[in-house]
This record gives C-alpha cells, sequence and structure tokens, in this order.
C-alpha cells in the first residue's frame, strides 16, 4: 500500500495536494516500490534553517531535506521537507517555474528516499537524469 499525505506549513504558499500526490505516486511506482507512508511538507526559510540546524548542525536554509523514519525492506517510511521560499530563488535562477522546481524538489526528495545519493558527480549525475525523466512525464 503507498499511503502519500502532503502538508503545508508556508504562511504564505498553498500548494495543492493532489498534483504533488500524483506526481509522487508516478515516481514511486516507475521506480517499482509497493509499499510506502511518506509525508510531504511545504515549508519556509526559517522552517528549514531550524531543521538543518537540529540534525545537520549548520544554520541556513536548503531547498530540500527526506528523512528515513524506518528500516523496512520493502517499505518507504520517511518525510520529505520541501522550502518553498528556496525553490521560488532557485526558480528564476534556473529560469524555470516555480511549480518546476517544488516538482523537481519533491523527485529529488522522492529519490533520496528510495535510496539514490548525490554524493559523487556520478550519482549526482544519475539523480539529475531521473529527476528530468519524472519530470517529463
Amino acid at each position: 500500500m503507498i499511503r502519500i499525505s502532503v502538508f503545508n506549513a508556508h504562511p504564505k504558499h498553498n500548494i495543492r495536494h493532489g498534483g504533488t500526490i500524483r506526481l509522487a505516486r508516478s515516481v514511486i511506482g516507475k521506480e517499482h516500490c509497493r509499499s510506502a507512508d511518506i509525508n510531504i511538507i511545504f515549508i519556509n526559510d526559517r522552517y528549514m534553517t531550524d531543521l538543518n540546524g537540529s540534525y545537520l548542525k549548520h544554520r541556513y536554509p536548503t531547498d530540500v531535506l527526506s528523512f528515513q523514519l524506518g528500516e523496512h525492506e520493502k517499505k518507504i517510511d520517511g518525510e520529505i521537507y520541501i522550502n518553498l521560499d528556496q525553490a521560488k530563488r532557485q526558480a528564476r535562477a534556473y529560469k524555470v517555474s516555480f511549480c518546476e522546481e517544488f516538482s523537481r524538489l519533491t523527485i529529488h526528495g522522492l529519490l533520496h528516499l528510495l535510496g539514490y545519493r548525490d554524493n559523487t558527480a556520478r550519482k549526482k549525475a544519475l539523480m539529475t537524469k531521473k529527476e528530468n525523466l519524472f519530470l517529463s512525464i
């Protein structure tokens, strides 16, 4: 069973849940995952800075954080925090729509929960390729 919940914790932006859930289900299905319990939370700079300080020991906002909540072989159990303030800045910088950028960040967070890493140039290139593929579907 796949359960995806979306929460808006951003004071100004209200992202439609249906589109985010459809995107997440598509990525999870294409990656052949059959069981998942995922929360996607849209937040702002302040919230992300607090998360980074608490968990990664740095005091600045980033675009997306993924947390694996359980160690299950066949089930993805986690949370994805997406900073919409940073997504808006990145959309302008990359000359893409805000929707495309927060969708890319959603995909990126999901790929991390699915086990993908971006700590080397080769792994990062694979993740970017997958992000582009899922954005084009």
